[in-house]
């Protein structure tokens, strides 16, 4: 299988992901050897789309937002395999779209096929969902959001992790 990394996106997002080695204030690029087979490995989503579970998760901080248009909500949202019907709250994309179809930024049932088929050893029980747009020094991230995600990605039994963009 020959994946396409850009074909979604404009050629123009190319150099912002590769070749230009670290960013600032990093030694090297991030990057953690993936130190299973894929059809044992047990895969996990993270999409930057905004999702959360209607009617039994809080929506994301769309006013905070409007109020201080440089800040993102910085909380996450965990959301299940295979569910309830999702909500979207994101002033940066098209929620249109991604309530017609949230295969799109949130690939679960997709992700369930591959586990069918055996490409992957199967898919965690919930998915991560994030607001993708935050401040630049991405403080409350790096302090609390992270940390978090990584340790219900641990609890969850994750061995990898695929960021679904919005």
């Amino acid at each position: 299988m020959i994946v396409d990394s850009y074909r979604f996106l404009p050629r123009s997002f190319r150099p912002l992901f590769e070749g230009h080695g670290p960013f600032r204030g990093e030694e090297g690029p991030v990057w953690t050897p993936f130190s299973k087979r894929l059809a044992e490995a047990r895969i996990a989503l993270l999409s930057s789309a905004g999702f959360y579970v209607g009617g039994s998760q809080v929506a994301f901080d769309l006013d905070g937002e409007r109020t201080r248009p440089e800040w993102g909500d910085p909380t996450w949202r965990a959301i299940p395999s295979n569910g309830p019907g999702l909500s979207v709250a994101h002033l940066h994309v098209n929620d249109e779209d991604l309530l017609a179809d949230p295969e799109i930024a949130l690939p679960r049932h997709m992700l369930s096929q591959l586990a069918s088929e055996g490409l992957i050893g199967g898919a965690a029980d919930s998915h991560v969902a994030v607001m993708g747009y935050q401040d630049r020094n991405l403080r409350d991230w790096r302090s609390t959001a992270a940390p978090e995600i990584a340790s219900h990605l641990r609890s969850q039994g994750a061995d990898g992790l695929v960021m679904a963009p919005a």
